[in-house]
């Protein structure tokens, strides 16, 4: 089972919060899991998005925090979200100083 993005308009901050409801019956490896290589393989874009390698997107995000132990800090529109990446190119980055 893959992680999907169906909520739109004002429901879409919602979307992220699917993480947590899934984390409530399977551990946090497999809820990542879904949203990344299993999604990449259930599109057919295996290498290309998933996964973090030569040749792929490079849409990558950094944590504060382990999400292994609470998948919430994958919610809140990134919140916890200090950098991500998306197509190689910076779109958020919070420095710390």
């Amino acid at each position: 089972m893959a992680f999907g993005t169906d909520l739109l308009g004002p429901m879409h901050r919602h979307q992220s919060e699917e993480f947590v409801i899934r984390g409530r019956v399977l551990p946090a490896q497999p809820v990542i899991a879904s949203a990344t290589w299993i999604a990449a393989s259930l599109c057919r874009m295996e290498g290309l998005i998933g996964a973090v390698a030569p040749g792929a997107f490079a849409d990558l995000i950094v944590v504060d925090g382990d999400p292994l132990r609470d998948l919430s800090l994958l919610t809140r529109q990134g919140a916890h979200m200090p950098l991500i990446v998306k197509g190689g190119e910076i779109v958020k980055h919070v420095r710390w100083d």
